[in-house]
Order: structure tokens, then C-alpha cells, then sequence
């Protein structure tokens, strides 16, 4: 599934009517259609109920007259709100709102402050509201007047069906500055928009529709869009199939480096993920005074002692075994339980030029680049890496904040500047290829805000890699499962008592039938 910013979505729009010659009022036409559709299965038949349209002066509102239009001859009772005067509506919304003038309907300025009343008293009698206020160009905040109609109509209780977007919602950031519609259904024409899909964009959408309004679907490929939603469908397409004369050689060795005094668990999460993800043969090189512990805990993957520093740690003295046991291994994972003495950071800087195996790099493995990002430019491998948003702050040089309220610009930089596959953990995760390919992972939860859990998803994207998947597919793939293996925990044991190991336990559940 494409994911489009306004601007896209707008060009889209003019392809479709100049050069298809699809009228733009049939656009208008099929949109109020589809948004119809949605209001059906929440009120279902609409004859005799009660609908109050909020309707912009924009296409958005141009919808909403369609929708209007069809309410009244499905014999609802509507009433039509408009946040402008009648004489400021143009081209196929002034056509849209001609025809349901001619039907008789009236429609309501309440472009005033004298106007709350009407709204007041309109969405205390009604089954459904319809939010057709403002479009996918909106930015910034809501004026004060409009900012108190949506608290109204957010404080009613009442359905709330928003045409495209919610108003108040920034298309292309999903950001909210302010007031803003809290829908319980967005229905979103030809494609989805991105701000509907991260940060706050699905706190405020409610159930999103993406609806066929006859834009060929062909017109987003043909426009260059390299963003996309990850989804099942698309899952299926990148993990091959097994085939009968596998064997553990076939599927991977993967190498996984990490551990140090008191951080040994998370060494042991990555790699037992890495097994359970599919990877032919896994072994753990940690440091020889931990070496034991692991042989205990560990059954299924094998262990290499390393020569380790005086408190305990990977050091640039083990940098000639590990390297020998990089050219033995098909993927090299680097950083889980890692620490960040100065022998480790040396060890991690020395380590990655010249790389020659595709690598998963996360935690301390990560901290160790900090301000030497020139050292990925001598690494010959593909590389995928899982910040969190503070380790991708101290990866930038920015706040973690700033992270935070621009994900999706920040991940794109990251993964140029690093040449990396970029995994920006959190809700909705984003993956970004160098090239500005960008995929939106809809699974996880808040349960999994939780120490472990990011150890677990560097096994996963390394055990998918020993497959033969690129970089980025490993990253789609392996954020996809990770996130979906914690929705099913939570769905068994609930949110509150998630843990990272139990990831591992449902983890073979989400990635069964791929």
C-alpha cells in the first residue's frame, strides 16, 4: 500500500483529471460514495436517522455535499454545516452544493462565534457526525472558533466519520497541533496518506478505510512514491519459500557479538531470536568470563569464548577472533549487551570497515559509532540499523524530541548519512532505505516498551538475513513479525505483564503459514 503526502496525493488528483480526463466532480462523486459506504456500516440503514455534515469551503467539504445529497434521498434527516458563506464555495464543490440547494436543502453558515449554539444543539440530536471540514492540505493549528466546534463535536459521544482526513491532522507528519477531530472512521481516497499512519495519525483516525475513488492505481508507481504501508500481502512476497533439500547451511550461519557484565540476558534474547526466525546455525561469541553462564543457559545455538577486557567486556583483543569468525558466518549481528568502555568502542570502529557479511547493528553497537558515521563509508557489506529514538538522537546529533515530532524525515536522513538500512523503533516503526524507500510497520503495541525487546527484533532482521533476504527486506520482514509476535502476547497475557522473552514464545505463531 502506497503511503502519499498531500502535495503527492494532489498531483495525483491533476494527473487523473488532465490527462486521463476523469472530471474532477466524478472524483468528488465516487469519494461521497465511498464515504457513504462507511456511514452504512456504522448506522446502517440510514432511513429516518439523524446525520449533521460539518462541511470546509474546500473539495473536502465538496464530498461532504455529495454525501449530503445521498443521505437525503436514503431518507436520513441532515443537517449541513458550513464553516464559510455560501458565496465562497468554487468550482466542484460550488457545483455539488448547487444541486443540494436545488433539492430544497438548507445549509447553515457557522463561520462565527454566534453560530456554537446551532452546533451545540446539532450534535446533541443526531446518530452520526461527518467531519468533511478540512482536506489533506491542512498545516498548523485550527482557529480558536474552529478549535471550539471540534471540541464540541469531539465531546458529543457521537460517531464521528471524517472525509479523507481528520480535520485538524497534518497530512504529511501525522502531527497535532491543537484541536483536532477524533474520528471513529477516516475514510481516504486511492491512497493512504502517511500522516494517517505515524505519529498521531491513528490515535485520531479511528478505523481507516483507503477507498478506490477510479484513480488507477498504476499513476502512484508512475510518480516515483517510494513509501509504503508493510502488510501481509507484502510479507508473503519476500519470505521464500522452504524448499525439501534445505538444510541448516541453506538457512545461515548467523554470528551474534555481544554481552558484557550484567547485560548478558540481552546478548542471549538476540540470539535465540535469530533461531527462532529461521536462521540455519547461530553462535554467540561473548566474553570468555561469561562464556559458561551461556553454555548453560543456551541449548540450541552454540558459543565462542572471547578474549575479554578487565571489567569483563569485548575489547580490540578479541578483534582477530571475531573476524575469522565474521568470514565463517553468512551474517554478523553486533551490539546486543555490548557496553561502551573505550576497548569495546574501538573494537566496534576497527571491526566494521571492511566488512565483507551483511550485519545487524543495535544498542551499544550503535553508541560506539556515535560521531565517526565516515566509518560506514568503508564498509562494503549492507548494514541495517535499529536505533531507538534516543540512540537515533545521539546518531544525529539532535534531541530526542526532535526525533520524535519528525520521524520519518529523520529516519530518511539517517539511513543517507550512515548508508544504512534505518530502523527507527517505537509506535509505528519505521524502516528507510538510502535510496529514500520508506516502509510504515503497522504491528506492535505498548506492551513491548519493555527492556529486551529491541534484542530480540537485531536476532530476528539477522536470522532473516542468513536467508538470502536483502537488507531491506530483512528489516520489513523482521519488523513485521517482531511486532506481530507482540501483538499476539498481549492478546494471551495482556499488555501490563509482556515481557521480551515472551516474544520468543510467539514467535513461531507469527511467523507460521510465511
Amino acid at each position: 500500500m502506497y503511503l502519499l503526502t498531500a502535495e503527492e496525493m494532489q498531483q495525483l488528483d491533476r494527473t487523473a483529471i488532465k490527462d486521463l480526463g476523469i472530471p474532477g466532480v466524478v472524483l468528488m462523486e465516487n469519494a461521497g460514495l465511498r464515504v457513504l459506504e462507511t456511514i452504512y456500516q456504522i448506522v446502517g440503514d440510514p432511513n429516518g436517522k439523524k446525520v449533521v455534515i460539518f462541511a470546509g469551503k474546500g473539495n473536502n467539504g465538496g464530498d461532504g455535499f455529495v454525501v449530503a445529497r445521498h443521505l437525503l434521498n436514503a431518507g436520513a434527516e441532515v443537517k449541513v454545516l458550513l464553516f464559510a458563506d455560501i458565496g465562497e464555495i468554487s468550482g466542484d464543490a460550488k457545483i455539488n452544493l448547487n444541486v443540494l440547494l436545488a433539492m430544497g436543502h438548507k445549509v447553515f453558515p457557522v463561520n462565527n462565534p454566534n453560530s456554537l449554539n446551532i452546533v451545540k444543539l446539532g450534535t446533541a440530536y443526531t446518530d452520526l457526525v461527518v467531519d468533511a471540514i478540512f482536506g489533506t492540505g491542512f498545516k498548523g493549528s485550527v482557529p480558536e472558533h474552529y478549535a471550539n466546534i471540534i471540541e464540541i463535536i469531539n465531546n458529543s459521544g457521537k460517531p464521528v466519520v471524517s472525509v479523507d482526513i481528520p480535520s485538524g491532522l497534518e497530512a504529511n507528519s501525522g502531527l497535532v497541533h491543537g484541536a483536532c477531530i477524533r474520528a471513529t472512521a477516516t475514510v481516504t481516497f486511492a491512497h493512504a496518506k502517511i500522516g494517517l499512519l505515524v505519529q498521531q495519525g491513528p490515535e485520531y483516525a479511528g478505523k481507516l478505510t483507503v477507498a478506490d475513488i477510479s484513480i488507477p492505481p498504476g499513476l502512484a508507481q508512475k510518480q516515483g512514491i517510494k513509501r509504503f504501508l508493510v502488510t501481509d500481502e507484502l510479507i508473503r512476497g519476500i519470505i521464500p519459500a522452504r524448499k525439501p533439500e534445505g538444510h541448516k547451511g541453506t538457512y545461515g550461519r548467523v554470528l551474534v557479538v555481544g554481552g558484557s557484565q550484567g547485560l548478558s540476558g540481552a546478548a542471549v534474547l538476540a540470539s535465540t531470536a535469530a533461531l527462532r526466525a529461521g536462521a540455519g546455525l547461530v553462535t554467540l561469541a561473548v566474553p570468555v568470563g561469561l562464556h559458561d553462564l551461556m553454555e548453560i543457559k543456551l541449548t540450541e545455538v552454540m558459543t565462542r569464548p572471547l578474549p575479554q577486557t578487565e571489567d569483563l567486556c569485548i575489547g580490540t583483543e578479541a578483534l582477530a577472533v571475531v573476524r575469522e569468525m565474521v568470514e565463517n558466518s553468512d551474517v554478523l549481528a553486533l551490539g546486543p549487551g555490548l557496553s561502551t568502555g573505550d576497548s569495546t568502542v574501538e573494537f566496534v570502529r576497527q571491526l566494521l570497515p571492511g566488512l565483507q557479511k551483511p550485519a545487524v547493528i543495535d544498542a551499544d553497537g550503535l553508541n560506539a559509532l556515535v560521531g565517526a558515521s565516515e566509518i560506514m563509508d568503508d564498509c562494503a557489506a549492507a548494514v541495517v540499523m535499529t536505533p531507538h529514538p534516543g540512540e537515533m538522537a545521539r546518531l544525529m546529533g539532535i534531541k530526542t524530541g526532535e526525533v520524535q515530532n519528525n520521524r520519518v524525515e529523520v529516519c530518511l536522513e539517517a539511513a543517507k548519512r550512515w548508508k544504512a538500512v534505518m530502523v527507527l523503533k517505537g509506535n509505528r516503526t519505521i524502516i528507510a532505505h538510502p535510496d529514500g524507500t520508506l516502509y510504515v510497520n503497522p504491528t506492535g503495541n505498548p506492551g513491548m516498551a519493555t527492556g529486551g525487546t529491541g534484542d530480540v527484533l537485531t536476532g530476528i532482521i539477522a536470522g532473516l538475513l542468513g536467508q538470502g533476504l536483502s537488507a531491506l527486506e530483512a528489516a520489513v520482514a523482521g519488523v513485521y513479525f517482531h511486532g506481530l509476535a507482540g501483538d499476539l502476547a498481549a492478546a494471551g497475557k495482556g499488555m501490563i505483564s509482556l515481557a521480551a522473552g515472551d516474544l520468543l514464545d510467539y514467535l513461531p505463531q507469527a511467523t507460521k503459514g510465511y
